[in-house]
């Protein structure tokens, strides 16, 4: 990826609602390049989306959970996930992962701890059979945050990496 098109999407991670025209300032280039940057980056799936990320707490989530299973892994149980995941718009991330003797690893967000406990005993219910261990690390939204959720930890990064 060339350096500009870094530099911008470092520019977007720390304030996506920037218009272009800010961020054709602070990068030194046309608007006109920034407005086609962008759309060379979300056409390329460099950007996935340009979505906000609110205060958790404030919207009602109290729990952040972090799950690890193991799973027997078929393609049956591949599609039977992504179905049972899109049922669930509370689960914000979920993929493969290795280590401590999982094979997957889930984040959700739950409203309070019943509804966390429902959220475990549907997952138990429909995964069972295939499921061979799983383990939960929950996170009080409200307790103590040393560093909050947020991507534009990110820019920094991206702003030191050399292509």
């Amino acid at each position: 990826m060339k350096k500009i098109m870094m530099r911008l999407l470092s520019e977007l991670l720390k304030d996506s609602k920037k218009s272009d025209r800010e961020i054709a300032k602070i990068l030194g280039v046309s608007q006109p390049t920034v407005s086609r940057l962008r759309s060379t980056l979300v056409k390329g799936e460099f950007i996935r989306e340009f979505t906000v990320i609110p205060a958790l707490e404030k919207i009602g989530f109290e729990i952040l959970a972090i799950s690890c299973v193991k799973l027997k892994v078929t393609e049956e149980v591949v599609e039977r996930g992504r179905e049972w995941m899109n049922r669930y718009p509370n689960i914000i991330f979920a993929a493969a992962a290795q280590g401590f003797g999982k094979t997957g690893v889930m984040i959700s967000l739950h409203r309070s701890y019943a509804d966390y406990a429902k959220f475990v005993a549907e997952n138990r219910q429909y995964w069972g059979e295939f499921m061979e261990d799983y383990d939960t690390m929950l996170v009080s939204l409200r307790g103590l945050v040393v560093k909050p959720l947020a991507l534009s930890y990110l820019a920094k990064s991206i702003e030191a990496f050399e292509p």
